[in-house]
């Protein structure tokens, strides 16, 4: 019997110890450094993110987004250097400002042999991949694995392009691109690397394509008009020639789904018809099913006036808010997956967008202006091995200041020499005060004439002044008091109460775009035949408005 037991013993201690060492094994292959999984939408405003606290986002909240704040710091004062898709993430990639690193605005070409993020990272010995949106023209560098969008990409079954080949795949994206990291996570990476992954999802990009199981989400909400969604813009010229306000400038059918009349699910006006004849014959049924009552009970209606510019500024957010849930259901199962496997702990996930947009704002929609619901983005990272749970941030930082973070949590800021932001890490690490890090902001936008025929312009922005300048067909000033006017309805540019604060912002605008290496090239202007003929095709784009 001694010897059975004793046999016994030995056999367990045995597979203790394999287990020990097993244990031991799998320790020692988690690499040091972080992973970082880096996931950004486009065009998500930071007022529809509950843990921003917008009366919107208490309405349409958003839980699994929410617990990257939750876990790590809130960002209130994250900006961009260019409000627009694709100049937003070239500067993502390069830590450099558009006229550094050559891509101004959409429509340029992305020069992907230059140094990149991912590239440096890969050079730390990390394991990279690009899932989603791109939108930079040409292949990503720089990553191990890459399947991405087409082009600005479809809600349903969207192209995607994969080392070279292009697959349509049925389904809805933000389904897909998650299904897609979550299979790089599981199944594809080296694990015996640090990863880096960039999830870039389509939505909530125009025009705002729910999910089938999402289209009727927020029906029954009434969700809050800004107080500034009526304004004449009285006091800003390039405000008042915009053409991205809700109720004149969206698509009657391709924006708001509105029908040419009761019982039929003709759209109206829809000038891109692609996102919606590419649906399945089921997809598409499934679609009119929900949308149809609501159309046929709008006919019936019969509003005009204020009345109709108040149900269009509902339908938009309606759709919007919805398209966001597949985004925050998809971020939750990332989420979820590092905690079961472990990851967590080591792991940074950011949430961000690659601008801010337009929620009804001054009228808006869209985004491109140096104001603050465009200009301003939501960020919320968590880091549970430095960064505190449930802290949050006052401090200026923009999306120049990405790369030079994960290149100094990977050890590896001495690649970060030829960018041009600052790492994060004091102020994620709270060793600093908000207030050291950053005094002032630069931002240049070039996109004119283009889409919404926003005006080029530059500025600078401290905690409480902005200061910018709109050129091309028009050469305006505007300066603003966030303070007294945090909506920015008063341009006090000519108010001599702020002359000796305005000449210092001047200085200070000169200093800065000397340092960041601004030279005269900038600020060239679009003949004026170019001008005309857009604001013509834009016109005819636009059609006739319904009734």
């Amino acid at each position: 019997m001694k010897t059975v037991l004793s046999a016994l013993f030995l056999a367990f201690t045995l597979v203790c110890c394999k287990e020990a060492q097993k244990k031991q094994e799998v320790a020692e292959a988690q690499p040091k450094k972080p992973n970082i999984i880096f996931i950004m939408s486009d065009d998500h405003a930071f007022q529809a993110i509950s843990a921003y606290n917008h009366p919107v986002s208490q309405l349409a909240p958003t839980p699994n987004i929410d617990r990257i704040a939750d876990q790590g710091m809130r960002m209130n004062r994250a900006y961009v250097t260019n409000s627009i898709c694709g100049p937003s993430r070239a500067v993502i990639l390069t830590g450099k400002h558009s006229h550094i690193n050559g891509f101004r605005q959409n429509g340029d070409r992305f020069d992907g042999d230059q140094p990149t993020l991912p590239k440096k990272l890969k050079e730390l010995g990390y394991t990279t991949a690009m899932l989603g949106k791109w939108h930079l023209h040409g292949y990503p560098q720089g990553f191990d694995y890459w399947n991405i969008i087409k082009d600005q990409g479809n809600y349903y079954n969207p192209d995607f392009i994969k080392e070279g080949d292009t697959t349509r795949i049925e389904g809805y994206a933000t389904d897909i691109i998650t299904e897609d990291a979550l299979q790089w996570l599981s199944k594809q990476r080296d694990t015996t690397k640090p990863f880096f992954m960039m999830v870039h999802h389509k939505a909530p990009h125009r025009n705002w394509m729910p999910a089938l199981r999402h289209t009727t989400k927020y029906d029954s909400v009434t969700f809050p008009l800004p107080d500034t969604y009526f304004t004449d813009h009285a006091s800003s010229l390039a405000s008042k020639e915009q053409l991205q306000t809700v109720y004149k400038d969206m698509y009657e059918g391709y924006d708001l789904k509105m029908t040419k009349k009761i019982g039929s699910p003709e759209l109206a006006h829809n000038p891109w018809t692609t996102d919606f004849n590419r649906m399945t014959p089921a997809q598409r049924e499934a679609w009119d099913k929900a949308y149809q009552p609501k159309n046929d009970t709008f006919h019936k209606a019969d509003l005009h006036g204020r009345a109709l510019d108040e149900w269009k500024g509902q339908r938009y957010l309606r759709d919007y808010m919805a398209t966001i849930a597949a985004v925050d259901e998809g971020v939750g199962q990332i989420l979820d997956y590092l905690e079961a496997h472990n990851l967590d702990e080591n792991t940074i996930v950011v949430y961000t967008s690659d601008q801010g947009f337009y929620l009804g704002e001054k009228g808006f929609f869209d985004k491109r202006f140096m104001y603050e619901e465009s200009y301003r983005t939501p960020l919320l990272i968590k880091y549970p091995k430095a960064i505190k749970a449930g802290s949050h941030s006052d401090a200026l930082i923009q999306n120049l200041d990405f790369a030079q973070t994960f290149l100094d949590y990977s050890e590896g800021d001495s690649l970060a020499i030829d960018m041009q932001g600052q790492s994060l890490r004091p102020v994620l690490e709270q060793q600093i005060a908000d207030t050291d890090f950053r005094d002032v902001l630069y931002y240049h936008y070039y996109d004119f004439p283009a889409f919404h025929m926003v005006k080029k312009h530059y500025g600078i922005s401290t905690r409480r002044y902005k200061l910018m300048h709109f050129y091309d067909d028009i050469d305006t000033w505007e300066f603003y008091d966030l303070e007294s006017d945090p909506q920015e309805a008063q341009n006090k540019i000519n108010d001599p109460a702020y002359t000796d604060i305005i000449a210092d912002l001047h200085q200070k605008l000169d200093s800065i775009q000397e340092a960041y290496g601004v030279t005269e090239k900038e600020f060239e202007q679009a003949p004026k035949k170019q001008v005309d003929q857009a604001y013509r095709n834009f016109d005819r784009l636009r059609g006739t408005p319904m009734e």
